[in-house]
């Protein structure tokens, strides 16, 4: 079904039946698509390796759209790019760079002079 397959955005639910957790897991990943998911369940633990089972950017557990800026927020799959929120989506807008700066002008008085003008032993 398209509603199974699909970014259906706005006030829907979907129940689709299955026979056993691995066939829930096994159709929940079964989609191009992974911006988000959600767990419903009174046993917690069960329901965080759930979570971990499906691939998805974002899985609430009990709740749903649960945003927070400390929290990176984006899909797996064709869902999206990139990351926002949090550190990973800062991420996106920063490149980093390296510069090394030496007070010693000298290049006979740096180590690595030393070890490239070594005569062997003989």
């Amino acid at each position: 079904m398209d509603i199974a397959q699909q970014e259906i955005f706005g006030p829907v639910l979907s129940v689709i039946k299955f026979s056993d957790e691995q066939q829930a897991i096994e159709i929940a990943n079964e989609t191009s698509y992974g911006l988000s998911a959600g767990v419903w369940s009174d046993d917690l633990v069960h329901a965080q390796k759930i979570a971990k089972q499906l691939q998805a950017g974002s899985i609430w557990i009990n709740d749903w759209h649960m945003l927070r800026s400390d929290a990176p927020f984006g899909g797996y799959k064709n869902s999206g790019i990139g990351r926002e929120f949090g550190i990973a989506g800062l991420q996106a807008f920063m490149q980093t760079k390296t510069i090394g700066v030496s007070l010693e002008r000298d290049p006979r008085n740096k180590m690595m002079w030393s070890l490239l003008h070594t005569s062997p032993q003989q």
